[in-house]
């Protein structure tokens, strides 16, 4: 399944992505951001052993007394099985390396740095760094996957001139991820240095942020780990101001003050970062059960929105966090957007499958109405984007596998149209940065779509000419149709075609939906 997708516009990322090399200096680096780990993994051990102590002892207790009577049998004590443990690490010390008497057993990373191959492979490194490159018109897409019990992102590339779309590269992560979010301010490997980088913070559920440098290949480790540092001490389990001590569900980076980022917990917690220290600079505990979503405000630079189980929404100044607004929504929250194009404004989805629009100067308490309340879908609205180029513009996805677009012109709600793009329940939608009708879709099936919203014809004439943006003509996409003897492979991909067949060229208004 795929829990979280992230556009990367385009120009930001390296055009030749560097080969990860594990020099001294970044051995020294991985360690320290290792020692913490160890150190918490060794107390967790013992603690471990010492609760089992009991029983283990126990255990050894009878394991001994059968072994001596097995060794008073007469049959067997001619095995001396007594000493046979000693008898194995004896050998197992005359014979530490099976190649000790071999010399020059070197292992090269790569065969340029062997000095006893003459013939380089410069062809093949054209090749690669040629299919590696990235080029100022690709975007790149950030997708959280988690297969087998085995997490990890994915680097898509995506040409959107020639709609291709395939993975560039990939990263191990180390626990299941629940969200992401880009920044450009450079740490690491790379801190102090001139520009800015290309970098993806991950949320997963353990309580450190990640934060991975995208620009290089076959990373092992992150360049930052914000949490837990000082491993003198053994990490907390109660809410604190240091760090989180439960699963990181929500991020938000600083795009006016770049060296922030902001994290939500299911500890109960916001929290703000400096990215130059890596270090907690602020924590706030106004919500009262887990905090599923965190957004800095776009032009009020230390304004926040955060949104929770506990059924509130909540904005605040986070250099005056004792002020605090509060709109009580009925549900959990799932996911929060400020308005783009009316920052005074924001969006909320809940757990109910409703989306509620609000004022943030309205000043009736927290049972103050909302701009419209739209009754999106009829189970939870879980993913949710307003798209940063087209006013009016939102998308909302579901676990009944449906995605549907929205026009919220004059604050009356209507849909666009729907699709069942035969991905699974849908967890994550996002509009692209660069191209207005680009949309990346991806859940419970572990694939991810780019899709073409231009080439609906609802979409074009609910969208023409708004802001700017002119929505080209272009011919509606028919459906490919199989040949006699072909048959879908499931019962949920032929529902999938249908739905897609049906909803392409019937675009209707869903007035019932708008409250």
């Amino acid at each position: 399944m795929i829990s979280a997708i992230q556009w990367i516009r385009k120009g930001v990322a390296a055009q030749n992505p560097e080969k990860y090399n594990l020099d001294e200096a970044e051995y020294e680096r991985i360690n320290k951001l290792a020692e913490q780990h160890l150190e918490e993994a060794n107390q967790d051990l013992s603690e471990a052993k010492a609760m089992d102590t009991d029983a283990m002892d126990a255990e050894a207790t009878e394991a001994t007394a059968g072994a001596k009577s097995s060794t008073n049998e007469p049959d067997l004590a001619e095995f001396n099985l007594e000493a046979y443990d000693e008898e194995i690490a004896a050998d197992q010390d005359k014979n530490v390396n099976i190649f000790s008497n071999k010399q020059g057993l070197t292992y090269y990373a790569s065969n340029a740095e062997d000095p006893y191959i003459t013939l380089k492979d410069v062809a093949d490194d054209e090749d690669e760094r040629e299919e590696l490159e990235v080029l100022p018109t690709d975007n790149l897409i950030v997708a959280a996957k988690t297969e087998d019990d085995l997490s990890h992102l994915e680097i898509y590339l995506y040409e959107e001139s020639e709609d291709n779309l395939y993975v560039h590269h990939d990263l191990l992560l180390p626990a299941f991820p629940l969200c992401l979010d880009w920044l450009d301010f450079k740490l690491g490997r790379r801190a102090g240095q001139p520009g800015t980088g290309n970098y993806v913070a991950v949320g997963t559920f353990d309580p450190d942020i990640e934060i991975w440098d995208l620009d290089s290949l076959d990373v092992m480790y992150p360049d930052a780990i914000l949490g837990h540092k000082d491993k003198t001490k053994k990490r907390l389990k109660k809410v604190n101001d240091k760090y989180h001590v439960d699963a990181v569900m929500g991020l938000s980076w600083n795009k006016n003050h770049r060296n922030i980022i902001a994290s939500a917990s299911a500890d109960t917690t916001v929290k703000l970062w400096d990215l130059t220290t890596c270090e907690c600079a602020r924590s706030f505990t106004h919500h009262k059960d887990k905090v599923q979503s965190v957004q800095w405000h776009p032009v009020e630079s230390t304004v926040l929105l955060t949104g929770s189980y506990d059924k509130t929404v909540c904005v605040f100044d986070s250099r005056s966090p004792d002020s605090v607004n509060t709109w009580k929504v009925g549900a959990d929250v799932e996911s929060l957007r400020w308005d783009p194009h009316n920052p005074t404004n924001f969006y909320v989805a809940t757990e109910d499958g409703l989306i509620r629009y609000y004022d943030v100067r309205s000043n009736q308490g927290a049972n103050a109405p909302s701009l419209f309340t739209l009754h999106a879908h009829d189970d939870a609205v879980s993913s949710f984007d307003v798209n940063p180029l087209v006013p009016g513009c939102i998308v909302t996805g579901s676990i009944d596998k449906s995605i549907k677009i929205w026009d919220t012109a004059d604050n009356k709600p209507r849909m666009v149209t729907s699709r069942n793009l035969g991905v699974g329940k849908i967890f994550s939608a996002q509009f692209c940065t660069d191209s207005p009708f680009q949309l990346a879709v991806a859940g419970s099936k572990g694939n991810l779509q780019v899709l073409d919203l231009s080439s609906n014809a609802g979409v074009r004439r609910a969208f023409s000419n708004r802001a700017g943006i002119i929505v080209p003509e272009v011919a509606e996409k028919q459906p490919a149709e199989l040949p006699d003897d072909a048959e879908p492979e499931s019962e949920e991909e032929t529902e999938a075609v249908a739905d897609d067949n049906s909803n392409h060229d019937n675009d209707s208004d869903m007035d019932d939906d708008y409250i």
